[in-house]
C-alpha cells in the first residue's frame, strides 16, 4: 500500500458497492436514516461520493426526515478560498463521525467582519463551532529577505488576526474557534536553508505554527493541517493550477482526507471517538495460530520482518492504552490457550494486566463486543475492533455497525500505521485522568465480576470500602470539569456546555454552589465523578443547573449522595427549595427519571419533553454505605 493509497484514498475504510443505489435507498427508506446515513458515509468515498452523499442528506431533511441517531452539530466556515466545496465534504464525513452536520460559510474576504459583528450572519446562526480555514495567502505573512523584523512582525500580526477573529466569534455567539496550523508552500527559496534563515516563509509558517498553538488556551482547537499536508506531501498538498482557476485552498484530490480529520475534530468536540480497542489474537498481535503452532511456533519478535511488524502493532496498542485507551481481547480460541503467549512469550509487550476484558471463545465475535461493552459499561460506538479477518470484518460491521472496524491490509507492517491513520481516537484535550481511563475502566470491570459474585447488592457496597470527596470548583479541578461538561452526554441532565472562562467565573460567583466529586474504592480512583452546578432562582430557590455523572459509577448509591450533599449545603445557605430541570437530548434518555427517583415532585412539562421537579431542602434523603469527605468550603457544612 502506497502512503496516496492510505491518506488520500482513505484506505482504513472499506470499499463502497453500488454507492448510487445506495443513496437512492436512503431516499426510498421509512424511519430514521441516521444509522443507514453513517454506515455509508464510514466507506470510502471519493470527493464525487461525499458531494453526493451530502445531496442526499440535504433531500433527506428537506423531506423531514430524522436523521437520529446522529447529534446535530452547526459549523460555521470562514476563509480565504472557494467554501461551496468544502461544506458538502464535511457534511458527509461528519456522518461517519456520528454527527448531523449543517453549515455556513461567509463571504469571501469578510471573516473579520462576520467574526466581531454580533449581528452578522454567521453569529446569528447559532454555530456550535466556526472553522478558521485561513491559508498563508490570507493572513500579513509576509517573507522579506530585505526586512527580516518586519517578516517576523507580520507573524505576530497573523496570530493577532486569528485571535482577534476567535475572541469575536466567543463574545458575539459563544462559538467555539477550529483553528488551522498553516501548510507550508513546497517552493523553497535556499533550498533546506529556508527553515534557518529569518524572513524565509518555511521559517515564517514555522514560527506562526508554534505561536498559533501556545495561544489556544481557552478552549479553542487546534486543526493540524501542516501535519496533514506533511503526510500526504506538500506538493500534493497544494495545486497552482487549482488555486489560480478555482481559489481552492488545497487539491481536490485531498477534500476526503481534509474533510475526515475536520469532521474528527467536531466529533471529538462532542465528546465522539473510540474509548476501547478490542484486539484479535492470531495474525493480528501475533505471526500464526497459537492452538496449531503453540507458544514457540508463532511469529512475533526483534530480528525478524514479520516479527517485528506484529510488535508494532503491539507497541501501539500500548501506546493507547498509556494515554487511556481501554484494551480488550476478542478471539475464537480456547482461553487457555490465548492466554499462554501472555504469560510464556519472553517477547510479548502486552501483558494480561494491560487487557481489561478478556474474551477468548468460540462464540462470534459480535456477541462477544457486545459483552465486553456492557462488562465495561461503554457504548458500542466507542469500540474499535482490529482483526486482521475480513470475514470477521464484514461479520461484525453487518451485525453491529456502530462499532468501528479499519480494514487492515494483508501485510501486517502496515497494521499499526493504517489504526492511526483512522483518527479512532481523536482528542481535543487530555487530562491526567484521561491518561488513567483504562486503569478505570480496568478496575471497573473487576468490580463487575465482584457484584456477580456478591449474594446481596448491599453486602457488595460495603465491601467496595467507597470514599466519596466532595469540594468546590477551584484552578486545580478546573481543567477537567470543563472536559465533563462539554463531553457528558448519558447522565447530564440539561448538557449545559461550559468553557474555562465560564467556570472560573462559577468558581468565584458566591451565589453559585459548585460541586465536583470524586470516587474511590478498595480497586482504585475513580477520580472525578460528578459535576455539580446549583444557581439562584429567585429568594430562597436554588435551580440544579447542571448535573452530570460518569456512568461508571452507576448502581452504587452516589447520586443520593450527591443529593445529600446539595441538601446540606442548601440548608446551610438558608435555601428552602431546590428545583431540579430536564432538558431531553437523544443520548440521555437513561435520567429521564432521575429526580422522580430521588422523590422530587413534577412541577411542570414542556412539549419538547424538558420537565422540572420541586423539592423541599428539608427532605431526607436514603445514604449509601460510603465515607464522605468536605473539602474546601467556609460554611458549617464542611
Amino acid at each position: 500500500m502506497m502512503a496516496d493509497d492510505l491518506y488520500l484514498g482513505l484506505a482504513w475504510l472499506p470499499p463502497v458497492e453500488d454507492f448510487r443505489a445506495a443513496c437512492a435507498a436512503l431516499l426510498d427508506g421509512e424511519g430514521e436514516q441516521g444509522a443507514a446515513v453513517r454506515g455509508l458515509a464510514r466507506r470510502r468515498l471519493n470527493e464525487t461520493q461525499l458531494n453526493r452523499l451530502a445531496n442526499t442528506i440535504s433531500a433527506l431533511r428537506e423531506q423531514g426526515r430524522s436523521l437520529a441517531p446522529l447529534t446535530p452539530f452547526k459549523l460555521g466556515i470562514v476563509g480565504n478560498g472557494t467554501l461551496d466545496l468544502i461544506g458538502p465534504a464535511l457534511t458527509a464525513s461528519a456522518a461517519r463521525h456520528g454527527l448531523d452536520l449543517s453549515y455556513v460559510t461567509v463571504p469571501y474576504g469578510a471573516a473579520v467582519q462576520e467574526a466581531v459583528s454580533p449581528d452578522s450572519a454567521l453569529n446569528r446562526a447559532g454555530c456550535d463551532a466556526v472553522l478558521i480555514a485561513l491559508d498563508h495567502r490570507g493572513l500579513p505573512l509576509r517573507p522579506s529577505q530585505a526586512d527580516i523584523d518586519g517578516a517576523e512582525q507580520s507573524v505576530a500580526d497573523s496570530v493577532a488576526l486569528i485571535t482577534a477573529i476567535r475572541q469575536g466569534l466567543r463574545a458575539a455567539s459563544g462559538a467555539r474557534a477550529i483553528v488551522q496550523t498553516l501548510a507550508a508552500p513546497p517552493e523553497a527559496l535556499f533550498g533546506s536553508l529556508d527553515r534557518q534563515v529569518p524572513g524565509a516563509m518555511r521559517r515564517l509558517t514555522d514560527r506562526f505554527n508554534e505561536a498559533l498553538a501556545a495561544s489556544l488556551d481557552d478552549g479553542d482547537v487546534l486543526f493540524d493541517v501542516a501535519a496533514l499536508a506533511q503526510t500526504v506531501g506538500l506538493s500534493t498538498w497544494h495545486s497552482p493550477v487549482q488555486w489560480n482557476m478555482a481559489k481552492l485552498p488545497f487539491a481536490g484530490a485531498c477534500l476526503p482526507i481534509y474533510a475526515e480529520h475536520a469532521a474528527r475534530l467536531a466529533a471529538a468536540m462532542r465528546g465522539k471517538g473510540g474509548r476501547c480497542l478490542i484486539l484479535d489474537l492470531d495474525n493480528t498481535l501475533w505471526g500464526g495460530v497459537i492452538g496449531d503452532d503453540g507458544v514457540e511456533g508463532i511469529v512475533l519478535g526483534e530480528g525478524d520482518a514479520t516479527g517485528e511488524a506484529f510488535l508494532s502493532v503491539q507497541r501501539m496498542a500500548l501506546s493507547l492504552r498509556e494515554r487511556g485507551i481501554v484494551l480488550a481481547v476478542s478471539s475464537k480460541n480456547d482461553e487457555a490457550n490465548a492466554r499462554k503467549p501472555f504469560r510464556e512469550h519472553p517477547e510479548m509487550l502486552l501483558k494480561e494486566d494491560h487487557i481489561a476484558v478478556f474474551r477468548a471463545n468460540w462464540d462470534d465475535k459480535a456477541s462477544n463486543i457486545r459483552q465486553i461493552a456492557e462488562e465495561l459499561n461503554l457504548g458500542l460506538d466507542a469500540m474499535v475492533f482490529l482483526d486482521d479477518n475480513p470475514v470477521e470484518r464484514g461479520l461484525v460491521r453487518r451485525e453491529l455497525p456502530q462499532v468501528m472496524v479499519p480494514e487492515l491490509p494483508e501485510d501486517p507492517a502496515l497494521y499499526a500505521r493504517t489504526l492511526a491513520a483512522g483518527g479512532y481516537f481523536e482528542a481535543v484535550t487530555v487530562s491526567d485522568e484521561d491518561r488513567k481511563r483504562a486503569e478505570f475502566y480496568q478496575t471497573n470491570a473487576k468490580r463487575a465480576q465482584a457484584k456477580v459474585a456478591a449474594t446481596d447488592i448491599e453486602g457488595y457496597l460495603k465491601s467496595l470500602n467507597m470514599e466519596m470527596t466532595v469540594q468546590p470548583f477551584d484552578p486545580v479541578g478546573r481543567a477537567r470539569i470543563v472536559q465533563l461538561i462539554n463531553k457528558s452526554n448519558q447522565f447530564n441532565l440539561t448538557t449545559r456546555r461550559y468553557d474555562n472562562a465560564d467556570i472560573e467565573a462559577f468558581e468565584h460567583d458566591s451565589q453559585v454552589l459548585t460541586l465536583q466529586v470524586r470516587l474511590a474504592d478498595i480497586f482504585g480512583d475513580n477520580g472525578m465523578i460528578s459535576v455539580i452546578i446549583c444557581r439562584p432562582r429567585g429568594a430562597e430557590v436554588w435551580e440544579i443547573d447542571t448535573w452530570l455523572m460518569s456512568c461508571r459509577v452507576l448502581g452504587r448509591g452516589v447520586e443520593r449522595m450527591v443529593l445529600n450533599e446539595i441538601l446540606l449545603q442548601a440548608r446551610e445557605r438558608g435555601v428552602k427549595t431546590l428545583v431540579g430541570v430536564y432538558r431531553p437530548t437523544e443520548r440521555n434518555g437513561m435520567v429521564k427519571d432521575h429526580y422522580q427517583g430521588l422523590g422530587f415532585t413534577q412541577l411542570s412539562a414542556s412539549d419538547s419533553g424538558e420537565t422540572e421537579w420541586v423539592l423541599s431542602a428539608t427532605a431526607e434523603v436514603p445514604l449509601a454505605p460510603m465515607t464522605v469527605v468536605r473539602q474546601g468550603f467556609l460554611s458549617a457544612a464542611a
